[in-house]
């Protein structure tokens, strides 16, 4: 196998572990999908959880659903109409992260959508995109409209009634970014919960976060990222296999 292509497996495989212990997971559901330099993305086979993957389970997948090559894993048609979808519409956009989490799905049942009432939301400031609710994502002229809500620039996609996406440039800044818009979802729901009147900043703070954030810079991540492979090799070294 080509040695670029296993570093992606061994990435994508410890952004699933890594997420397992976050707790963004839901039994067999959800996906997190990395673009390969051939056209084709990975992503989990149906029917593992997050914890056991590994590097050579992922399933290499064509953008027209192919998997690549034929294997006896399934492949969940919602997975493959998001992540398909995102990747070919965003070249410069190497990792999907889907989540249906508690906090998330909250926020993405409320109108207001999320609000900047912690740093970590107003580090997406203007860079958040909301796709209203159509059923469960298997009509392939869906991939379209979630494109299109994304946006060319967006790192977050807030799924109306559904849950969360984040985009990144590598497997590390999307894992970064859902990190911090969970936190911010979780925020959220417990401020509201208070009953209290809630501090909102002010419009010029809001853009002097997102400024700080620099999300058009170099990719995000890379530290955090190194920080949680010590640690994911220490663990459970085995996502390497």
């Amino acid at each position: 196998m080509d040695p670029k292509e296993w570093q992606t497996r061994v990435d994508l495989a410890a952004c699933y572990r890594l997420a397992a212990r976050a707790r963004w997971t839901d039994l067999i559901y959800t996906h997190i999908s990395a673009r390969l330099d051939d056209g084709a993305f990975l992503m989990n086979p149906y029917g593992l959880g997050f914890h056991e993957i590994t590097a050579s389970s992922l399933v290499k997948v064509a953008h027209d659903g192919t998997v690549l090559p034929a294997s006896n894993h399934a492949l969940n048609r919602a997975g493959f109409v998001i992540h398909g979808g995102l990747l070919a519409a965003r070249p410069d956009v190497v990792c999907v992260l889907h989540t249906h989490t508690r906090d998330g799905c909250a926020v993405a049942a409320m109108a207001c959508g999320l609000l900047p009432l912690s740093q970590f939301a107003m580090f997406y400031d203007g860079r958040i995109g909301y796709h209203d609710y159509e059923g469960a994502a298997t009509d392939e002229a869906e991939r379209d409209r979630l494109a299109a809500d994304l946006g060319p620039t967006h790192r977050v996609l807030v799924l109306r009634n559904h849950g969360l996406i984040t985009v990144g440039r590598t497997i590390a800044e999307a894992y970064v970014a859902m990190d911090q818009i969970e936190k911010a979802c979780a925020v959220q729901v417990a401020a509201m919960a208070s009953g209290t009147p809630l501090s909102q900043p002010s419009a010029a703070a809001r853009t002097h976060t997102a400024a700080y954030a620099n999300l058009d810079g170099p990719p995000k991540g890379a530290r955090e990222w190194a920080m949680l492979l010590r640690t994911l090799d220490r663990e459970e070294p085995d996502y390497r296999t």
